[in-house]
């Protein structure tokens, strides 16, 4: 519950962020999100330094010209961006909508967990999602798609992340009696 309640969407991201290999295993426990039929619909893309300068170059060069600096600037607030795709399986009795959930529910289990570890992140979308660059520059095959990025590194703070209090969520739940 701690995590949950103080995990925060981070503006401002420093090194150190994980590297590959811590990636791989927090993603590993990541993947253990509800998924029918074990599909694991998603793969994801690590950039950092060069590849993330090429990520931004590529979002940059189709922005207006007059806000590809703002464009790349923002592309690069972060030390690593995991891009995550979404590859559904067509035709898999296991219908699209549910495979995208499974992939959502990982990508929420991954920022919790690196909530837990100490770094921050942010779930980013908007024109990285549909931009024809990125999708060839990440090699997302046909039928697969961009779902967004989550910025990870090291929150910059001026202090401990605060706890949030638990919503009041009387109206979206029922409890269903027989009679």
């Amino acid at each position: 519950m701690t995590a949950v309640l103080t995990r925060r969407s981070e503006q401002l991201l420093a090194e150190p962020a994980p590297g590959d290999d811590e990636f791989r295993y927090l993603l590993k426990g990541a993947a253990m999100a509800p998924d029918h039929g074990r599909l694991r619909p998603w793969r994801w893309v690590l950039a950092r330094d060069e590849a993330l300068a090429s990520a931004a170059d590529a979002l940059a060069a189709e922005a207006p010209s007059q806000d590809r600096e703002q464009v790349r600037r923002k592309a690069l607030r972060a030390p690593l961006r995991a891009f995550l795709v979404f590859a559904p399986r067509p035709g898999h009795k296991v219908p699209e909508w549910e495979q995208l959930a499974a992939g959502s529910t990982m990508a929420h289990a991954l920022m919790l967990l690196l909530h837990a570890r100490g770094y921050g992140s942010i779930w980013r979308t908007g024109r990285l999602c549909g931009s024809p660059a990125l999708r060839e520059l990440l090699g997302l095959a046909e039928g697969e798609r961009l779902l967004g990025a989550v910025d990870i590194g090291t929150p910059v703070r001026t202090g401990p992340p605060t706890r949030r209090s638990a919503p009041e969520l009387s109206g979206h739940l029922t409890v269903l009696t027989t009679r």
